[in-house]
């Protein structure tokens, strides 16, 4: 039996001045599982 997801997110797009950080980002988090964005300092995390 699958679980419910807790977090969907689909296409997530994030831009800062004419720099595009992210595109297109796709995420589904269960209960019980552990996900991280890692990344330098100043990165926009």
């Amino acid at each position: 039996m699958k679980s419910e997801r807790v977090l969907r997110i689909e296409g997530l797009c994030v831009k800062v001045g004419d720099a595009h950080i992210l595109g297109g980002i796709d995420l589904e988090v269960r209960p019980g599982e552990v996900h991280a964005i890692m990344g330098p300092n100043g990165s926009g995390k």
